[in-house]
């Protein structure tokens, strides 16, 4: 049996964007737990505020595992049809999972540590919760355009 590069590639861009934005996600959801586990040992009532921003660093995850579908399912890897995939469209669909892959990564692991930071601040002064959540909204927006050049690079890649 003959190797097919087209699907290798393929399948490694898959993976790569899934695994690198999932790894980012879960240490900035972990980052944002640990700081919210002690607001709210000392103050139970701040839970639901702590809880938006620990979630936040996940999105990026999502992201990834999205674009891994995408690129799978264009691939033909979960229906069965790869075998018409060409080295050059699974390099160039290998290509497209770059950006969310890093962006996804990077993005998670700081807006974990700015959900961190707005953590600390709702521990202080719990008015301010807003603040702290536009804040680490901020860093969602440079995964939000990783995930769009991701997806609008995989549907550029004309397969069959």
């Amino acid at each position: 049996m003959e190797l097919n590069w087209g699907i290798i590639f393929a399948a490694a861009g898959a993976a790569m964007a899934a695994a690198m934005a999932g790894i980012g996600s879960a240490i900035g959801v972990g980052q944002a737990g640990q700081a919210s586990a002690g607001v709210v040992s000392e103050d139970p009532d701040r839970f639901g505020s702590c809880l938006l921003l620990q979630l936040l660093p996940g999105t990026q995850g999502i992201y990834g595992l999205l674009i891994a579908f995408v690129i799978a399912t264009k691939a033909g890897l979960l229906s069965g049809g790869a075998a018409a995939l060409t080295a050059t469209n699974g390099f160039n669909l290998f290509l497209a999972a770059i950006p969310i892959a890093f962006g996804g990564l990077l993005s998670a692991i700081h807006q974990g540590h700015v959900a961190c930071a707005g953590i600390n601040m709702i521990a202080k002064k719990p008015e301010e919760s807003g603040k702290a959540m536009l804040m680490t909204v901020m860093v969602e927006t440079y995964a939000v355009l990783a995930l769009l050049i991701s997806f609008l690079l995989v549907n550029g890649v004309k397969v069959g």
